[in-house]
């Protein structure tokens, strides 16, 4: 009897924070399929659903420049964040000096920073770069966020490669490069699938730095392009076209997410207790 009430209080637990975590998300898809007179009517399924407002924002030339902006800048941001990071893990892991383990918790330190704490120091980067109001800016500042938790998770999953293989080919005349690239990498795929869902979600979603540095209409994001649009007054925003924007930048997000979950699970607690 009290295996059977656990088990009911477990599952009403995970329902009711399930609900909780998907109900913004149902709402938003429920609400960019009314119109905007019955947008004030929170009504669990929609009344007259259309999808007019879908059209609104897929036909916006400047709303999908900032899909393609997103989708390149977090590409870029994936791919330069896993070029940095396995050599950097791999050194961390298998070299021994003083100091290695307070470096690795500074990495750590490091990405619990918020983006507001560097913004100041970022912009003068940025500004003396040169790359103010261009996406090379939002490379440059969303590797800040995305490289710390990438080292520290691929030189979590590093740790437990068997030291044997790699001295088994040094035997064999490999080098440093070669065991990197033929050995520890294939046995890292899910470590790499961990960290590359992980640093793109990061940089698909921030926000902070976009705004601040790309403010021509033809650099922004996703979410700097959603939270600029317009109207006369805070009641008359569109705010059909953007629960649709949101849906539409949204849902890839979550089909990865819920496709990965268990490696994304699994990087974060290695990351969490490994190192």
């Amino acid at each position: 009897m009290i295996g059977l009430l656990r088990r009911v209080l477990l599952l009403a637990g995970v329902a009711a924070t399930a609900g909780y975590a998907l109900l913004p998300l149902y709402y938003a898809a429920v609400s960019s399929l009314q119109p905007a007179s019955a947008l004030p009517d929170a009504a669990l399924l929609p009344r007259h659903p259309d999808l007019h407002n879908y059209a609104a924002v897929l036909g916006d030339g400047l709303f999908m420049r900032s899909v393609l902006n997103s989708t390149l800048l977090a590409c870029g941001v994936v791919s330069l964040s896993l070029l940095i990071a396995l050599p950097a893990a791999y050194a961390l892991t298998r070299a021994r000096f003083r100091g290695r383990r307070a470096l690795l918790l500074a990495l750590l330190g490091v990405s619990m920073f918020p983006p507001v704490a560097v913004l100041p120091g970022m912009f003068a980067l940025v500004r003396d770069l040169g790359l103010y109001d261009a996406l090379g800016a939002l490379l440059l500042s969303d590797l800040s966020l995305t490289l710390p938790f990438t080292v520290w998770i691929l030189a979590s999953f590093m740790a437990d490669v068997p030291r044997e293989l790699e001295e088994a080919a040094m035997l064999d005349g490999a080098s440093a490069a070669q065991i990197l690239l033929r050995i520890v990498l294939p046995l890292l795929w899910p470590a790499i699938a961990t960290t590359a869902l992980l640093a793109f979600i990061a940089a698909w979603n921030e926000f902070m730095f976009a705004l601040t540095f790309a403010i021509s209409p033809e650099h922004r994001t996703v979410p700097v392009a959603i939270s600029l649009f317009s109207g006369s007054s805070p009641y008359e925003l569109p705010w059909g076209a953007i629960m649709a924007a949101a849906v539409v930048v949204t849902l890839p997000l979550v089909a990865v997410v819920l496709l990965f979950h268990r490696r994304i699970v699994g990087g974060l607690t290695r990351g969490a207790l490994k190192g």
